[in-house]
């Protein structure tokens, strides 16, 4: 099987249809809840990147979202990039049907082959072991279908109506209509089940485990919200290469609240025209704007540092 399924939907007469792009003034991140009663205005864009940005720092997502002001590139960034995209093309470029009756050091060597980068390869070694495991096992219990992904960096959008009442210590005034969108790292199908994948190459840690729930409840809230993906997700999870830390679980219903929860306190700070600044140091000394902060500039003249 070498199909890998991308964001779309089947037309009448069973074919497959992509769908044309939305344009980028029908939704927005330079939005004003006023807009909301006029049709001829965008309507609010959401992405998981934004909804971590803001609740990493409300005022983090008024700089980079709202003020368009640029990010320093970092090498995790970069990194970040250059994984990803190495991964999604070995996935492309995989030919199962060469890798059939190979053994496990044949696959792991031929997957290796797949990632053709220089750099990191301490993690993509780690990476293709990882996948040959996944191929034999899935051999071994005949649905070598399976390894393949159903989807592979799947570009989804979806509207979902956020609730006046979906935060009682963010109430809004009214209903909003807001556009998500989002890149799906994978989604793996196991024995009828997709489950949605995110990959991460930073360290794993246990204090991760509340911010990947979030992210992937908002994978699911797009996916069985969108109009170009089918089904319901049961299951989601992750994988940190530089840990050699793979987890699979249920879909965690508090999660999924929170999520909720997360973007009617979002759309609040938009009607209040109000995004907090908060300071910490270990955080914030790795923030793009520490230097244009209100909360940090205050916080290092209370501390005398004379860095400003």
């Amino acid at each position: 099987m070498t199909y890998i399924r991308t964001y779309g939907h089947e037309d009448d007469e069973g074919n497959w249809v992509r769908p044309v792009p939305k344009p980028d003034d029908e939704f927005t991140y330079q939005w004003n809840s006023e807009w909301a009663d006029d049709p001829s205005k965008p309507i609010l864009k959401i992405t998981k990147s934004s909804l971590g940005s803001f609740k990493w720092c409300n005022k983090q997502y008024e700089f980079s979202y709202i003020d368009r002001r640029p990010q320093d590139q970092t090498e995790a960034m970069l990194k970040g990039t250059i994984i990803h995209d190495a991964y999604e093309d070995m996935y492309n470029d995989a030919d199962v049907k060469k890798m059939e009756n190979m053994n496990f050091l044949e696959v792991n060597k031929y997957i290796t082959g797949l990632f053709p980068i220089s750099d990191y390869t301490d993690m993509t070694d780690t990476i293709a072991a990882f996948e040959a495991q996944r191929f034999v096992d899935a051999r071994n219990l005949d649905k070598i279908e399976e390894w393949m992904p159903e989807g592979n960096e799947i570009m989804l959008d979806a509207e979902i109506t956020v609730e006046a009442d979906s935060h009682p210590k963010f109430p809004l005034s009214r209903n909003y209509v807001v556009h998500l969108q989002g890149i799906i790292d994978r989604v793996y199908s196991e024995d009828g089940k997709s489950i949605p994948f995110e990959l991460k190459t930073g360290v794993w840690k246990d204090s991760k485990k509340t911010t990947m729930r979030r992210e992937m409840s908002y994978y699911k809230m797009l996916m069985e919200n969108s109009p170009d993906w089918d089904g319901t997700i049961t299951h989601w999870g992750w994988y940190y290469p530089a840990s050699n830390y793979v987890y699979v679980e249920e879909v965690n219903k508090r999660s999924e609240g929170a999520m909720k929860k997360s973007l009617a306190e979002l759309i609040y700070s938009y009607e209040n025209g109000y995004f907090k600044p908060t300071y910490f140091h270990k955080k914030c000394v790795h923030c793009s704007y520490v230097g244009i902060c209100p909360a940090a500039i205050d916080a290092e003249l209370n501390r005398g540092s004379g860095w400003i």
